[in-house]
């Protein structure tokens, strides 16, 4: 580890980071540089991966939490033999360029995340190593060990300061994820300068409260990585963290161990400087010698011949075990069993009135055994949010076998951990807690939206209704919010009917996160809800002939509709009920569709929803009112906060009045 070749290879990685990000005039050459013997150790003596097939199942997973050093990763994939060219390293930051400022899931080969967000990779790490466990106890068998792969990861000082980390980590070594190893990269600089300004705990001890296993080497001595990493490996019961201590920016003669090297260019005269002190050629540029780029490319036949090994392997077991064989095939394409939907309880108007967070449970408990794909749990929150598995056990250190998480009052890192168990592959993760609490969430979703990944939310207690626990644990804003992130669908259904609906949608969604917003309160199970048209995110539950004003509600407020419309019938005033339980499915369809359920030429309209008002102009138009909430709410019971809020079918009839009336 201490050869002329190895110090060749880290300085390419060093002067490919250095060129690349003053080509660009943006970007974080300090890291890479600084982290460059351990991430040359880990990519060449232990990473197991194949630059030719990134999406091989049992491939080790790398994530680089630290995503502002994404140049690291680059230069990895482009010298190893990934489908990434010079000419995208060059193209760094640029637009459309496979090489963006940090390293983004789906559009360069070999990312296994998307990072940047301090700490929010090392909470995907922690679940991507316990899907990991997850599928080697569920598909594991003597002499087969088709789910075997470590999990590693880089992180930073920013991520252990992040609150993410810590939630993160606490998980992760109270379920004793032994192949999971981090390299944290314990460089004493952030942005603002030393770390000393702002970080003064004891690292080392804080993981091992967490029941970690945590070594500590000079990041620089390639043989003490080695040695470290092989002693990570060799524990099974405790995740690994190694404090590599290290210089930002090594190598440059006026920028190492310098705040300056953090987040902006060496500069050219610097970088030219760095270069003659690290041996190399000072005025070549995105320059790779053929001795260091043969080394790194043996990548491939070794990768080619791990994989070769575990398919052969992998075809003894389908003999021996064809239905196992066939289900892991299954989940590993993302495929859905078929005619999955049969198991999907229907619901009655006979068995309400029921709460659409009752509903959902009977639905998870109804296809659970049909999609054993489906893990997940609350942040200590199962008895309200109705999301555990009953017949299947709970997830424990040394115990994988159960669907059953308990995360924990961690909703930060069960987000991330959700982004984690759905980025590897294999199964379709759930998590809960009340709407209100979805904002300590709001990062993780952030990054499913923005990657696609088609994990579930379940928010219950979704408004003023929850009652008496007042406005701390009333939802008024949330809903609106989640509106605003590109990619989340939301689904706010009406009744039980839409909620078995809902979970048809969620459960065949792929492209993208989805969040069921479900009621604390008993809801009547509606008659005029179609369970079909959900589908449609906005559909006609009541029509009469010649309508002229129409009602428009999501949620609980859509039987609130249906009584303002009988009203108005009294009065002679004929109104249409449209059941809207998502505005992301509705944009979706056909623009003669959404015409038909909202003419153009009926104005008068009337949005009814306990939330913030927000964004509702949309479908209501300069003559339309919505019934909404620009406050917080009160503690009170439900029915009483319905009376003082205005949320009654009088209320929402007299609305529609003012509609017609203004109109004339």
């Amino acid at each position: 580890m201490t050869t002329e070749l190895d110090q060749l290879c880290v300085n390419t990685i060093r002067t490919l980071t250095m060129d690349a990000v003053q080509k660009a005039n943006s970007g974080h050459p300090g890291m890479p540089m600084g982290m460059a013997d351990a991430a040359y150790v880990l990519w060449t003596r232990f990473l197991k991966h194949n630059p030719a097939d990134p999406t091989w199942p049992d491939r080790d997973r790398f994530v680089l939490s630290a995503g502002h050093g994404s140049m690291l990763l680059y230069s990895l994939l482009h010298l190893t033999g990934y489908d990434l060219p010079l000419e995208e390293i060059q193209q760094f930051r640029q637009w459309q360029s496979l090489t963006p400022g940090h390293p983004e899931y789906g559009d360069t080969p070999g990312v296994e995340t998307t990072t940047g967000p301090l700490g929010q990779g090392f909470a995907n790490g922690v679940g991507m190593a316990l899907a990991e466990r997850l599928l080697a106890a569920q598909f594991n068998r003597p002499d087969f060990e088709i789910v075997d792969h470590y999990t590693y990861g880089i992180v930073s000082d920013g991520d252990l300061m992040e609150g993410i980390s810590h939630e993160a980590a606490s998980l992760a070594g109270h379920l004793g994820l032994g192949k999971l190893i981090y390299l944290y990269d314990d460089n004493h600089i952030t942005i603002e300068g030393d770390t000393a300004l702002a970080f003064s705990e004891d690292v080392r001890s804080r993981f091992e409260a967490y029941g970690w296993h945590v070594l500590a080497v000079d990041g620089h001595d390639r043989a003490a990585v080695a040695q470290a990493i092989s002693e990570a490996r060799a524990e099974t019961r405790r995740p690994s963290l190694i404090i590599c201590r290290t210089h930002i920016a090594y190598g440059s003669p006026n920028k190492q161990d310098s705040a300056k090297a953090h987040g902006e260019p060496l500069g050219v005269d610097e970088v030219r400087r760095t270069k003659e002190a690290l041996g190399w050629p000072p005025d070549a540029h995105f320059f790779i010698p053929d001795e260091a780029l043969a080394h790194f490319r043996t990548a491939r036949p070794r990768g080619a011949e791990m994989q070769r090994r575990w398919e052969a392997m992998f075809d003894r077991y389908e003999q021996v075990y064809p239905e196992l064989a066939a289900e892991w095939k299954r989940r590993m394409a993302g495929a859905l069993p078929d005619q999955w939907e049969q198991a999907l309880p229907q619901f009655q108007p006979g068995d309400g009135p029921i709460a659409t967070r009752v509903a959902s449970g009977k639905v998870m408990e109804a296809i659970a055994p049909v999609l054993p794909e489906l893990v997940g749990g609350s942040a200590d929150l199962h008895p309200s949010t109705k999301t555990y598995l009953s017949a299947y056990p709970a997830v424990r250190k040394g115990e994988y076998g159960g669907r059953n998480l308990h995360f924990g009052i961690r909703e930060h890192a069960m987000a991330g951990i959700l982004n984690g168990l759905a980025l590897h592959g294999g199964l379709r993760p759930y998590s809960s807690t009340f709407l209100v609490f979805s904002d300590y969430m709001r990062p993780g979703i952030r990054l499913a939206a923005l990657m696609r990944l088609p994990v579930i939310y379940v928010f219950t207690h979704d408004s003023i209704f929850v009652g008496e626990d007042g406005p701390t644990h009333q939802p008024v804003e949330h809903l609106p919010s989640l509106r605003a992130i590109p990619g989340l669908t939301i689904i706010r259904p009406a009744d039980a009917k839409e909620t078995a609906a809902a979970w048809r949608v969620a459960i065949a969604h792929r492209d993208g996160p989805v969040a069921l917003l479900l009621s604390r309160q008993n809801l009547p199970i509606l008659e005029e809800t179609r369970a079909a048209d959900v589908a449609y995110g906005a559909y006609i539950v009541a029509e009469p002939e010649n309508p002229q004003v129409i009602l428009i509600a999501s949620g609980s407020e859509v039987s609130l509709a249906l009584d303002a419309q009988k009203l108005l019938a009294a009065e002679g005033i004929a109104a249409r009920v449209v059941s809207m339980p998502s505005w992301e499915l509705f944009e979706a369809q056909p623009q003669d569709y959404r015409d038909w359920v909202l003419p153009p030429q009926i104005t008068a309209r009337v949005a009814v929803e306990a939330a913030v008002p927000l964004g509702w102009e949309r479908y209501v138009g300069s003559q339309g009112q919505v019934i909404g909430l620009n406050r917080f709410g009160a503690s009170a019971p439900y029915k009483v906060l319905a009376e003082k809020f205005g949320f009654t079918a009088q209320a929402v009839a007299d609305r529609a009045k003012a509609c017609l009336q203004q109109r004339r």
